[in-house]
């Protein structure tokens, strides 16, 4: 006996990048019919700014929606603030004709993707990222998920959007209110340049004073940039079985610094040490044949951090840091691997794997030389 499920699926999705945007979402919502009441999950930062000028537009389209909202932050990211939403929505009767939109930054766009992932066992899901880490990464790609005590994004699952949504003019607020998000976010743009394209890359830095500026040409290219790149990596690689691997550069260790802060790092600070230590391992073993030190320049030139802060090395050490990456999803046999570059704008395949193990040693060695 054998139960025959092979078919072809089309996940397929349009990104809709510029400005003064709201009005277009509620009008294309209306024009798609995605389903029949709209559930805008959002947090406490974003709701009384974007989520309150989205909600006019849905009215004004005569479209039923009811606001569900949770507190701001990577703390929130967890299966009990999934639990608190997937109860609520349940009492207000959404069923399986329910859309969710995702209006927020990172830990919005991923909680919410895997509500609509899990919610009656998949309910659409459209994104509107509203921060430089969402516009720039997570919005893009198809992975949700959530925290555990034992680390980062370990449940999840990969669900990809009906659209998104790229409105650059929420943008402002973050700069004007949070400029260390907005600073702190412009890491995965960075990365996708060193992981990527060395061309992008000199843009970035030729640019960063408009963008730091908030400039609007500026912050348009920058979102069309990113997601060409991720969008080829990800077309090349949707579930992550080789080269999307490339795009957790700097993420390993990244990753742990969050944990072991508490989570109080910002996710794009943690990326960009995590970049900083493994351009190094990259050297070390004799993969990166570049300059390590325009890494760091441009990174600097962001106001990005290249040091691991001295409040975290007050309160670890380095073999904590190095365990913490232990239960990254990279790791495998034991060892944890390393998405490396050879150059800037180009990753070492090592094989067509795109990651590598690195003996704890290596990783040390990089560790001590940006905790000077």
């Amino acid at each position: 006996m054998r139960i025959n499920l092979k078919r072809t699926v089309d996940y397929s999705y349009n990104i809709v990048i510029g400005s003064a945007l709201f009005p277009r979402i509620a009008a294309d919502l209306k024009k798609m019919n995605l389903g029949a009441r709209y559930a805008l999950i959002t947090d406490t930062h974003v709701a009384s700014l974007h989520a309150v000028l989205l909600e006019k537009e849905l009215e004004g389209q005569n479209l039923p929606y009811r606001r569900f909202v949770f507190e701001a932050g990577e703390q929130s990211k967890n299966l009990d603030t999934c639990q608190i939403l997937y109860s609520e929505m349940a009492k207000a009767k959404f069923g399986r004709d329910s859309v969710i939109i995702a209006d927020g930054g990172g830990v919005v766009g991923d909680v919410a993707g895997f509500i609509a992932a899990t919610f009656l066992r998949g309910v659409p899901v459209v994104q509107f990222p509203t921060t430089t880490v969402s516009q720039a990464d997570s919005s893009v790609g198809g992975k949700t998920g959530v925290d555990i005590p034992e680390g980062k994004n370990l449940v999840g699952a990969f669900y990809h959007p009906k659209l998104v949504y790229i409105d650059v003019d929420t943008l402002k607020t973050l700069r004007e209110q949070r400029k260390d998000e907005y600073v702190s976010g412009l890491a995965e743009s960075i990365k996708h340049g060193i992981v990527y394209n060395q061309g992008y890359l000199k843009w970035l830095s030729e640019n960063a004073s408009l963008i730091l500026s908030g400039d609007t040409d500026c912050l348009i290219y920058l979102a069309k940039r990113n997601c060409l790149i991720k969008g080829c990596v990800v077309e090349n690689d949707p579930e992550e079985k080789g080269l999307r691997s490339i795009l957790n550069y700097g993420h390993t260790l990244g990753h742990a610094l969050e944990k072991l802060s508490g989570y109080k790092m910002k996710h794009g600070d943690g990326v960009s040490i995590g970049m900083s230590a493994a351009v190094r391992i990259a050297a070390a073993l004799d993969v990166f044949k570049g300059d390590i030190q325009i890494q760091d320049d441009i990174l600097r030139k962001f106001g990005l951090p290249t040091k691991i802060p001295k409040e975290i090395l007050s309160r670890v050490s380095l073999d904590d840091i190095v365990n913490a990456t232990r239960t990254d999803k990279k790791a495998a046999g034991g060892k944890v691997r390393y998405a490396l570059p050879r150059y800037y704008g180009v990753m070492d395949d090592f094989g067509g794997k795109y990651k590598t193990p690195v003996d704890n040693e290596v990783v040390r060695a990089a560790l001590i030389a940006i905790s000077k």
